[in-house]
């Protein structure tokens, strides 16, 4: 059983939640279907982590918005193994190529030339790429990619919980769990500041996932253009001059939209969604997209997903349903009320496409989906949707395990009191191991 500390404190959580659940819910509905498609990705209950662009502990992170016409975010959770090298030879040799640079820059930054224009510095003419790996830009105080130094790390995209309503990607614990997980599974993290219900319903969280896959796929594009222009300039003698206008025009767009962290050292083509508890419901529907996309995503290809504790209801109830439907934290009636507010009034059903993935008809074949790997706790009355939903996919011949934990709760390796327990450092390890196997450039050495 859960200890006396998490149950008090399960009491508390509920207390608070409810009572910012039925405030939702009496605010009128005119007043939520008319607001800006801007929307929030926040609440001002939140404690928030301020983003940090260096590697003071092992993960550099910023934040981006990617769409000019949402609140759509990111937080790129960078691990600082991108900068680690076979041999220390490399190190070095870098460490001493940047302190190279910096003396010349310092020589160079009050000279002049004879002709009276300040001289052009290696470093200088570095800055001018700011989209490629050969970056070291020295006003901007945190990682820039270092010329030679562009190890490629898979992509994974993270959708947070909280029910629709509450949560963000730049939450304290949500920080805290996206390190963890860039660090253990050696990967960068996207963690995605989708669109909060009930000012934005039903599809715009969803939609919000989808659009950051199809970000991705052009952030990759964009980068392949802005290496090619690169290259061509290096040796187009009088047919480059020709066109040099044009080539400025392009390079200028692509500089300004290419994300120089993805650019150096992010994989598309391992790319693993992630997602907590409603995230899960986000991340399972992003993998359907992206099946139904097929070949129109290349270069971006989702290679696994990982749900945990997936927010999945039904109009049947299932015996953990039943059995554990005032559980710890998050119980039945509450996830009702937020399911209410999500939802549009007029599509309100506990079998609907976001809520209940086993009706029949709905989204691609689930033999075509990808591994998926499901988190549950023992104490989670949505405990058997998960289990069921991960045995429909075995049942087509997909990887689907389930890894069930004793003694847990719903959120019990995201929430914020429960991240430094045991139970939540061995469920993020376990994540790793089968992550692994798929994003692995040697194939599936790792066995679970």
């Amino acid at each position: 059983m859960p200890s006396v500390t998490v149950k008090l404190y399960s009491l508390f959580f509920k207390f608070l939640l409810k009572h910012r659940l039925h405030n939702h819910i009496q605010t009128p509905r005119h007043e939520t279907n008319n607001s800006s498609s801007f929307g929030i990705t926040s609440r001002p209950e939140e404690s928030v982590a301020a983003a940090n662009p260096s590697f003071s502990d092992g993960v550099a992170t910023k934040d981006i918005h990617i769409d000019p016409l949402t609140s759509l975010s990111l937080r790129i959770f960078l691990p600082e193994t991108c900068l680690v090298s076979l041999d220390s030879d490399f190190k070095s040799q870098l460490r001493a190529r940047v302190t190279s640079d910096l003396d010349v820059l310092r020589r160079n930054s009050y000279a002049s030339s004879g002709t009276g224009n300040v001289a052009t510095t290696p470093m200088e003419n570095r800055r001018r790429n700011s989209y490629g790996c050969n970056t070291l830009d020295l006003n901007y105080r945190g990682y820039s990619p270092a010329i030679g130094n562009c190890r490629r790390l898979p992509v994974m995209l993270q959708f947070h919980g909280g029910g629709f309503v509450s949560g963000s990607n730049d939450s304290v614990a949500n920080d805290f769990f996206c390190r963890r997980i860039a660090k253990l599974c050696d990967v960068i993290v996207l963690a995605v500041g989708y669109r909060l219900a009930p000012e934005n319903q039903y599809p715009a969280a969803f939609e919000d996932g989808l659009k950051v896959l199809h970000w991705l796929a052009k952030q990759v594009n964009l980068s392949e253009c802005s290496k090619s222009l690169v290259n061509a300039r290096g040796g187009g003698g009088a047919d480059l001059r020709k066109s040099d206008i044009n080539r400025n025009v392009a390079d200028a767009f692509g500089a300004s939209m290419v994300e120089p962290w993805l650019a150096a050292h992010g994989d598309p083509s391992r790319c693993v969604l992630l997602g907590v508890s409603c995230g899960a419901n986000i991340a399972n529907y992003v993998a359907q997209k992206a099946v139904e996309a097929g070949k129109r995503l290349d270069p971006v290809k989702v290679v696994a997903q990982v749900l945990m504790y997936p927010f999945l209801i039904g109009s049947v109830p299932t015996h953990s349903e039943i059995k554990l439907a005032n559980s710890y934290f998050y119980d039945k009636a509450m996830c009702l009320l937020a399911w209410k507010l999500f939802l549009p009034e007029e599509e309100f059903n506990l079998d609907h496409p976001a809520a209940n993935p086993l009706i029949p008809g709905r989204g691609p074949p689930l033999k075509l989906m990808p591994p998926t790997l499901t988190i549950v706790a023992e104490h989670d009355w949505m405990r058997d949707r998960g289990i069921a939903y991960s045995e429909e996919l075995r049942k087509v011949n997909v990887d689907a395990p389930v890894l069930e934990y004793k003694d847990a709760v719903h959120e019990f390796a995201t929430l914020d009191m429960l991240l430094t327990t045991p139970q939540a450092q061995a469920c993020a390890e376990d994540i790793a191991i089968w992550v692994k196997k798929y994003i692995s450039l040697r194939g599936h050495e790792f066995s679970y």
